[in-house]
């Protein structure tokens, strides 16, 4: 078979698998086991970038390789399944289709931008990078999922602000600003919040 097979991508695809199982469960308007789809997407990319890492007898190919199945996973977990949910929850079908494409295309913009100058980065350095250039596309899987645990309290407005805080996002993935990535102690931050959005999901 074609391809390159090792364990550095082993959670890129677990996360792909759950995306395509989310979007399924929105089909059928499960929205609550789409929306755990979509958090175990992201806590799946948010560790397999440091495996990829750990292997240090990785060839150039298998470099590139990496980088760029991880933007095309990336674009269906975090760019066609949302987009698939916020189209599906919307109450006003224009604005929620003009979110979804909006979405989609901002994160294909913003993962090509990336691929692009990772690929010319890793050329020059070995060390990870320090700054996010924009929003990353796998916040999604934070802001979306809080946004349907709120839902209650949102009402009426729910469906229709779901689709804003898609455009708002849209936005966010390729306005030009630095933001650090980060360190210890923000991994296991951002790890505790994601646990209590899954949590959140779950039970709310």
């Amino acid at each position: 078979m074609i391809g390159f097979y090792n364990y550095s991508v082993i959670l890129t695809y677990i996360g792909l698998t759950s995306a395509v199982v989310g979007m399924t469960q929105v089909f059928s308007q499960n929205y609550r086991l789409a929306f755990l789809c979509l958090c175990i997407s992201g806590i799946c990319d948010m560790f397999d970038g440091n495996i990829a890492r750990s292997m240090k007898n990785r060839t150039d190919q298998e470099k590139v390789f990496g980088i760029q199945i991880d933007s095309l996973c990336d674009l269906i977990c975090f760019g066609m399944f949302p987009a698939t949910l916020g189209y599906s929850i919307s109450g006003n079908k224009q604005l929620g289709g003009i979110a979804s494409v909006l979405l989609v295309l901002g994160a294909v913009i913003r993962l090509a931008y990336f691929n692009v100058t990772e690929q010319e980065r890793q050329k020059e350095t070995a060390e990870k990078r320090k700054y996010y250039q924009g929003l990353p596309v796998t916040s999604v899987s934070m802001i979306l999922p809080t946004v349907y645990i709120f839902r209650g309290l949102l009402g009426k407005a729910y469906p229709n602000f779901f689709a804003v805080v898609m455009l708002l996002t849209a936005m966010l993935f390729v306005i030009d600003f630095k933001m650090r990535k980060p360190g210890k102690i923000g991994s296991i931050i951002m790890a505790a919040a994601g646990v209590m959005i899954v949590l959140g999901v779950l039970f709310v």
